[in-house]
């Protein structure tokens, strides 16, 4: 049986929190700082191979997009979090593993608006494997939807949209799948609880708009690789009965890379050549 994971305020290491090295165990924030409480701190997800993190300067420069889109600025420049990103992840001698960079707003003010507080900024990087312990997983729909950018910030990676994500995964998880299937507010598909969606129809990839969820960078370095295929790619509006017409269906993103996905509630799915190859092209990119 294997020995359960350190929780991740009890570890060895340091973390790049505003600036400095500190200890794993000593970077802490106040309970009152107002992201914890409005939602507003925005992160990014990385992966480490071969030491070095991949398309790490397109992350950071996401992270102040997200950060811009919630109406505060950065400390650090791109080229910063980048230097910091370097460091965090030498300093813990990684040679693969994730890299969460975090920025949040601090505690000079408890009420709904956030003007007059302090942008806090950390890097952290530890070890990490597969996201999925399958290599085909299943999805179940869920009840819960991706709101109307009218709504919510799509483009912004912030903490606060993850709740949807977060109810939805638990009670997939509780239905016994892998993870959940998530349409937007239109009843449209829209993506996996922290990935983006794939089917491959009549030969061609197809993926939903970018209108209610997060562009991905790993969305769009696999589009690129199946276009470099020949394999032509197509973004549009995609409604659930259309789920049946796909030979293949495949998930993207930092954590899960490229996942391909068995069964979505009844429907099943072959792991198929163009999924197969686009996992190896993607493998063989971030490892070169």
């Amino acid at each position: 049986m294997a020995a359960p994971a350190l929780p991740m305020d009890d570890r060895d290491g340091v973390i790049w929190l505003n600036g400095q090295l500190v200890p794993w165990r000593e970077a802490k924030v106040h309970v009152l700082v107002h992201s914890l409480h409005y939602g507003n701190s925005v992160f990014e997800g990385e992966r480490i191979y071969g030491g070095k993190v991949f398309k790490l300067t397109e992350h950071s420069a996401r992270l102040h997009k997200s950060a811009n889109m919630l109406s505060y600025e950065l400390p650090y420049s791109v080229s910063e979090l980048d230097d910091a990103t370097r460091l965090v992840v030498g300093e813990n001698k990684l040679d693969s593993g994730y890299v969460r960079p975090l920025a949040w707003r601090g505690a000079e003010v408890i009420g709904v608006s956030a003007i007059g507080t302090k942008v806090h900024v950390a890097v952290a990087a530890f070890p990490w494997g597969a996201y999925y312990a399958q290599k085909a997983i299943k999805l179940v729909t869920s009840r819960w939807k991706r709101p109307s950018p009218e709504s919510s910030p799509a483009g912004s990676k912030a903490a606060g949209l993850y709740i949807i994500c977060t109810l939805a995964k638990d009670e997939a998880l509780a239905a016994g799948a892998q993870d959940a299937l998530m349409h937007d507010y239109k009843g449209r598909l829209s993506e996996a609880t922290g990935a983006n969606l794939f089917l491959l129809i009549n030969g061609e990839l197809h993926t939903p708009t970018t209108e209610t969820i997060l562009n991905g960078i790993t969305r769009l370095t696999v589009m690129d690789l199946a276009r470099k295929r020949g394999i032509k790619v197509v973004e549009r509006e995609i409604w659930p009965d259309e789920l049946s017409r796909a030979a293949e269906v495949f998930l993207t993103g930092t954590a899960v890379e490229v996942q391909p996905v068995a069964a979505i509630d009844k429907l099943e799915f072959e792991v198929g050549p163009v999924t197969q190859q686009l996992m190896a092209d993607y493998s063989a990119l971030v490892r070169a």
